[in-house]
């Protein structure tokens, strides 16, 4: 009888196996993230001279109402806290609370206006959220019903590597002393519109911006001397020491600085060609839609300013 059923028991031990590859092979293959449908998309063309650096990419039509306020959860991640909201006009929001809130605002309006693809945020100089409190410099960052928010991308791995939109994506990373370059402040975002669907690439996360990067490269100790938000250290601190042998020479210190390395002086005229259509006004209007006093208006424009003279002066050829 035990000979009789061997076979069948063999079987059944061969099915099961088979069974199990199948499914390992399509576990595998479902937690295997697949790319997005659509274009990638980092920069586009646009006149510069005309974007309006108050307002930003949302424009006056998207500016939040927040004359009545309704919590819907905590967000979690981060070094600050977060709300989601919605505002009196039924729009959904990311609220940022702390010192994040101001350069965020000011550098997301400095990168859209060159042409890259950013969030949509406003700075709100006082909001209250029901059973929360009442909070000053809160930055507002929409949720548009258009738009999915997908994985992160990486800055050595993905689909726009080499190209000058990237290269010029990173020395503005130096540009605003942007001392929390990491893979997880990327984000791609799946955008439908008049066109079909996209995929922009952004730096969702600015806030570690408009200070002073750390004092050095030693491994961990690169933190000490970093700040955020504090005019006076970024307009001490320099961006770009000159070039050589045709690269940029950036004046990063921190972690991952091999990222800012290898930036040719073609890439970096091309960033420099964009940044000097910019003009005075729209400079302190980016500053000034971020709630900063007029002395730190002031501070942060002529250093901006000098930034762009700096990378101009690098690239001449």
């Amino acid at each position: 009888m035990a000979g009789t059923n061997r076979p069948y028991v063999r079987a059944i031990y061969l099915i099961i196996i088979a069974l199990l590859l199948a499914t390992g092979g399509i576990a595998q293959k479902k937690s295997k993230p697949q790319p997005p449908a659509g274009n990638a998309v980092m920069w586009e063309k646009v006149n510069i001279k005309n974007r309006d650096l108050f307002h930003g990419p949302g424009g006056r039509d998207m500016m939040p109402d927040v004359s009545r306020v309704t919590f819907i959860k905590e967000e979690k991640g981060g070094h600050n806290k977060k709300y989601r909201i919605k505002d009196a006009a039924g729009r959904t929001w990311v609220a940022k609370l702390g010192r994040e809130a101001q350069p965020e605002t000011a550098s997301v309006r400095l990168l859209w206006a060159l042409g890259y693809k950013t969030e949509i945020n406003y700075l709100v100089p006082t909001i209250t959220i029901p059973g929360k409190g009442t909070f000053q410099n809160v930055r507002l960052e929409a949720r548009p019903d258009n738009v999915d928010r997908l994985e992160e991308w990486k800055w050595k791995d993905n689909p726009l590597n080499g190209t000058k939109e990237l290269q010029g994506l990173k020395m503005m990373m130096v540009f605003f002393n942007n001392w929390d370059v990491l893979d997880l402040q990327n984000k791609v975002l799946k955008v439908d519109g008049k066109h079909g669907s996209e995929q922009h690439y952004i730096v969702s996360d600015l806030g570690s911006t408009m200070g002073r990067l750390g004092n050095n490269n030693l491994p961990i100790i690169y933190r000490l001397g970093r700040s955020t938000g504090k005019p006076n250290h970024y307009a001490k601190s320099k961006f770009v020491k000159g070039a050589k042998d045709g690269e940029v020479i950036l004046a990063y210190k921190g972690k991952n600085r091999g990222l800012f390395k290898h930036i040719t002086v073609e890439q970096g005229r091309w960033l420099a060609d964009l940044l000097l259509r910019l003009d005075e006004k729209q400079v302190r209007d980016a500053f000034r839609a971020a709630n900063y006093s007029q002395r730190d208006i002031d501070t942060y424009t002529t250093a901006v300013l000098k930034r762009i003279d700096d990378l101009d002066r690098a690239t001449a050829y």
